[in-house]
């Protein structure tokens, strides 16, 4: 069977599911290609207000695929390389992609697979989820900005832990150090990732665009220079039709409806 990601939209939520079962949904170019494609299309589609990435069957994602790596050690190194860019390109377009993107997590999300998970805006995750950084354990170093995520989100010793060794993390203790937002019953991540999209679907989707900016902008930026950026996105979003909505619903206790 040919791995390939597949989509279908849920009311305005669209789902994007990695399709490599027999592989436990490892990733590859043609996948990554995909993803960027998709939230390309999704990006310019007012209908899509949220994205959920999830696994096809009972894993999330075993990240790359061992037997293609072992082939690519008989090609040029720029084969790899490219290979690698692929799925960074994969990465920086969810990073940007301006509405939320949550992944549901079920079972291994491992290697790639883990930071693919990482570079969402929100996680899910099933209680039988297992995150593992496996890259130490056959000779490898993190690929897909997982440790530059890792590196933002816990201590540096918990990063060493998790990089170094490739210790096991479970969905608990992410869900203590604030990487994972919700723990639920295995097979249930991905319905409980579809009912939070609904929430923010329900939400100004310029709003949601500012805060995802301001945040991606928030680690490297001066206090002074993000404060500005504050400045131009809250004048933005209050001269926005949404803001009107919004308040007025507020002032006649009801619920807003968002263009």
């Amino acid at each position: 069977m040919t791995a390939s990601l597949k989509s279908h939209s849920q009311g305005a939520t669209l789902v994007l599911t990695i399709s490599n079962p027999e592989h436990r949904n490892a990733l590859g170019p043609d996948i990554y290609a995909a993803g960027v494609e998709a939230l390309n299309v999704a990006e310019s589609n007012p209908e899509v207000r949220s994205v959920v990435i999830t696994g096809e069957g009972s894993h999330f994602c075993a990240g790359g695929n061992l037997q293609r790596l072992l082939g690519n050690r008989q090609k040029p190194p720029e084969v790899q390389a490219q290979s690698i860019e692929g799925l960074h390109n994969w990465i920086e377009t969810i990073r940007a992609f301006p509405k939320p993107v949550i992944a549901a997590v079920e079972g291994s999300c491992a290697g790639a697979g883990f930071s693919l998970a990482l570079a969402c805006d929100f996680i899910v995750a099933a209680n039988n989820a297992v995150f593992v950084m496996a890259y130490s354990g056959v000779g490898l170093s993190p690929d897909g900005g997982g440790s530059w995520s890792l590196a933002r989100a816990l201590p540096r010793a918990t990063v060493m832990q998790l990089l170094m060794l490739g210790e096991r993390a479970s969905p608990d203790r992410l869900l203590q150090f604030g990487v994972v937002n919700a723990v639920v019953d295995a097979g249930e991540a991905p319905a409980q990732a579809l009912a939070l999209a609904e929430r923010l679907n329900a939400r100004a989707p310029n709003a949601l665009a500012s805060i995802k900016e301001l945040v991606n902008e928030a680690t490297d930026a001066a206090l002074h220079t993000h404060l500005k950026a504050e400045r131009d996105h809250f004048v933005r979003n209050l001269h926005h039709p949404n803001a009107g909505e919004g308040i007025a619903a507020f002032m006649d206790k009801r619920s807003a409806s968002y263009r």
